[in-house]
């Protein structure tokens, strides 16, 4: 998995898990999340690309 697979694997499993309302388990976005630091990415990546996928 390439850096830009991993941040949008990463913002859509932090924007599915939905914050507060916990509708999927916590881990499923923090392993995501690991995944794309590990191939390179920052927090700016992945909140860049939660605010794209907000509004797609």
């Amino acid at each position: 998995m390439d850096k830009h697979e991993a941040v949008r694997e990463a913002a859509a499993a932090v924007l599915e898990h939905g914050g507060p309302e916990c509708r999927t388990d916590p881990h499923d976005p923090l392993d995501a999340m690991g995944r794309a630091y590990d191939a390179g990415a920052t927090s700016d990546d992945i909140h860049t690309e939660m605010a794209r996928q907000r509004q797609s």
